[in-house]
């Protein structure tokens, strides 16, 4: 008898993930993200929801690149001048979308606006995990319904961030 290869997917909220990861003083090397999602939850196909602004498409490409699928939600400038594209609607729809093409689902968010769709999965035995960007500032929400099925980023900025790697400078005496 073959082992079946296990389906997951990851259904990332980029916003909150960056915003949190950047608060937390770091900065998130999403090749070695990629690579965690596959070993780690068996993760087949991982989404990143993302607002689309032109002048990041290198951003994009690599994202590309290195794995992902990249869902775009327009954006808009507010009065103020800052970019707004809230990428929720897409993630809870996509992961409806494909409801029945994974075993389970990891959620990538902090934000309680997920509490709906993290619960119906919990409820159907198709939440895998939810990984929490920042342990310290996410949806009690969350930390209600999920309790059990909750892993944070914050431990793993050794393993998952990005390391510049430029050498330095020799002096020459």
């Amino acid at each position: 008898m073959q082992n079946k290869e296990v389906k997951n997917y990851a259904f990332i909220d980029s916003q909150n993930l960056n915003l949190s990861i950047q608060r937390l003083g770091w900065k998130l090397d999403f090749f070695k993200f990629r690579v965690y999602l596959k070993e780690k939850y068996k993760v087949k196909i991982a989404y990143i929801f993302i607002g689309y602004v032109p002048e990041n498409q290198n951003l994009y490409n690599s994202l590309q690149k290195n794995g992902y699928i990249i869902v775009f939600k327009p954006t808009l400038k507010n009065k103020d001048g800052r970019i707004k594209g809230n990428c929720d609607a897409e993630l809870v729809l996509q992961s409806m979308i494909d409801y029945r093409e994974y075993e389970k689902a990891v959620i990538v968010t902090g934000d309680g606006d997920f509490y709906c769709l993290i619960k119906y999965l919990l409820e159907n035995d198709k939440l895998e995990k939810v990984l929490i960007p920042d342990m310290h500032n996410y949806s009690a929400l969350i930390k209600k319904t999920a309790r059990n099925r909750l892993a944070f980023l914050n431990e793993l900025k050794d393993k998952l961030g990005y390391k510049n790697k430029k050498r330095p400078r020799r002096t020459e005496p």
